[in-house]
């Protein structure tokens, strides 16, 4: 071998071992008196603040080698959130203040498990699905339940978000925030999110035409965190609207309170739902007590199920019911048979003394 090796002095030998045990203040130094290093991360279009170690050795013609490890996810949140907190801040419109006709009667309007994001090509799955597909349905599905819905004076509108409105929650790999897997998707999710965003507000905006709007977000295991902050931002958008609330709490189970209703809302993958209606009695006593009419709407399985729970009197306790979703099969569903379900779009109209009595449904 021809030439002088050269040879890593102690100070870079324990540096590099500090590095790799996570000493962050050494491998700062490092990284900050390394002229080779800089280079290599240069040349790579790496920036410092985005590794978390690195390796160091020479080959055998004394040639310096790095092995850099970076964060899994080097986006920037407030980068990333930039341009929506900007529209937010900048748009947020005045809603000039309605007056209501009044009624009594409660519309909700529950579009579960939209999917934003979801891919799904006709010739393999029988039907096209993408974000284009999933805005037209569900604009077209709320506009269809005020339709039916107009023979009823409504009072309050219940507008049930979140619940997997956003098909991913991993910007850079494409997955679900439950278990990591891999989705096909339509586009990036820069415009997921932004779809989302704008067909929420059209919604509440068509539905602040028929009565007051309160919207009630579920956490979901498709858009865990994403989803979370969709919430936040149409909390936002409409909070000079006097007529229009958000509930974008973290709570995985939310209720609300109509007359002689007690509605609980989940995504449907948390507790057991045989475990449900003595939830509702534990967490919300004097809301239980005070109904007579009680309810759980569930999401996750995108097809109907329905459960009912009876009293000592024969009345009806406790009501649990699936919602059926608009979205689309995808190939991985499609391919293992989990498809034929109707798609849909679900409301209900509760009285306020007699509970639930219409059930709305727009098929597509």
């Amino acid at each position: 071998m021809s030439g002088k090796r050269l040879r890593l002095s102690e100070e870079e030998v324990n540096l590099i071992y500090k590095s790799r045990a996570g000493d962050v203040d050494n491998l700062n130094y490092n990284l900050s008196h390394n002229s080779a290093l800089d280079t290599h991360l240069q040349d790579r279009g790496i920036e410092k603040k985005d590794v978390v170690s690195v390796k160091h050795w020479q080959n055998f013609s004394g040639e310096l080698r790095f092995s850099v490890v970076t964060k899994t996810n080097p986006v920037d949140e407030g980068e990333v959130f930039g341009n929506v907190l900007k529209l937010i801040e900048e748009h947020a419109p005045i809603y000039l203040r309605k007056n209501y006709k009044g009624g009594k009667h409660l519309l909700v309007i529950n579009p579960a498990d939209i999917h934003i994001g979801k891919y799904a090509h006709e010739d393999e799955t029988g039907e096209a699905y993408n974000k284009d597909v999933a805005v037209k349905r569900v604009l077209e599905g709320v506009q269809g339940l005020i339709d039916k819905a107009r023979g009823f004076e409504i009072e309050r509108v219940l507008f049930c978000i979140g619940n997997d409105v956003l098909h991913i929650d991993s910007s850079l790999h494409g997955t679900t925030t439950s278990s990591g897997t891999h989705q096909d998707v339509d586009g990036r999710w820069w415009e997921h999110y932004e779809t989302a965003l704008g067909v929420y507000v059209a919604c509440v905006e068509m539905l602040r035409e028929v009565a007051p709007v309160d919207c009630i977000h579920s956490m979901s295991n498709h858009d865990y965190q994403s989803g979370f902050h969709l919430a936040h931002a149409l909390k936002s958008w409409f909070r000079h609207d006097e007529n229009v609330s958000v509930d974008a709490g973290v709570s995985n189970r939310k209720y609300y309170s109509y007359g002689k209703n007690l509605i609980g809302l989940e995504h449907g993958d948390g507790a057991k739902m045989d475990k449900l209606p003595l939830l509702m009695a534990q967490e919300k006593p004097q809301d239980w007590a005070n109904a007579t009419h009680r309810y759980w709407y569930l999401h996750h399985i995108h097809h109907k199920v329905k459960h009912k729970w009876l009293d000592a009197k024969d009345y009806i306790g406790v009501t649990v019911e699936y919602m059926r979703s608009p979205s689309g099969t995808d190939a991985w569903h499609s391919r293992k048979g989990f498809c034929g379900v109707q798609k849909a779009v679900e409301g209900f109209i509760h009285d306020f003394e007699g509970g639930q009595v219409a059930r709305l449904v727009h098929y597509f």
